[in-house]
């Protein structure tokens, strides 16, 4: 079954939510992707963990610059946080990470929030 964008992020808002309520705040990054890739297996979604992000310049490779921490059905970009509020630059980050994989859509849980609901930032990629 082939899901759109928005039926993708959905599900992993609701992930979020779910592994926030269990887990609570003030866990690593790492062990909130760790539980994500659990919640997407249990859900049946393909779901990559630490993906290569390729970059270049003047059409020459600079080779794998980044690592996303999460790609979710292959185009939905996951950047875990767990800090006191996304900061700007959090934003530029997997604003990058879009522009460089060519991907639309990104979100940036922050597992630190008091509810999850309020705590996920939703880009999209205009190129």
């Amino acid at each position: 079954m082939v899901r759109t964008d928005d039926e993708v992020a959905a599900q992993i808002v609701d992930a979020a939510v779910s592994i926030h309520k269990y887990l609570g705040p003030g866990l690593l990054e790492s062990a909130y992707a760790a539980a994500l890739q659990i919640e997407f297996d249990e859900r049946g979604m393909i779901c990559e963990r630490q993906v290569p992000i390729l970059a270049r310049h003047h059409d020459r490779p600079l080779g794998v610059v980044y690592r996303a921490d999460l790609l979710v059905e292959s185009r939905v970009l996951v950047e875990v946080k767990a800090v006191l509020g996304p900061e700007p630059l959090h934003v530029a980050q997997l604003l990058s990470y879009l522009r460089l994989g060519s991907w639309r859509l990104g979100l940036l849980p922050n597992f630190n929030s008091p509810l999850m609901k309020d705590g996920v930032r939703r880009i999209v990629n205009g190129h």
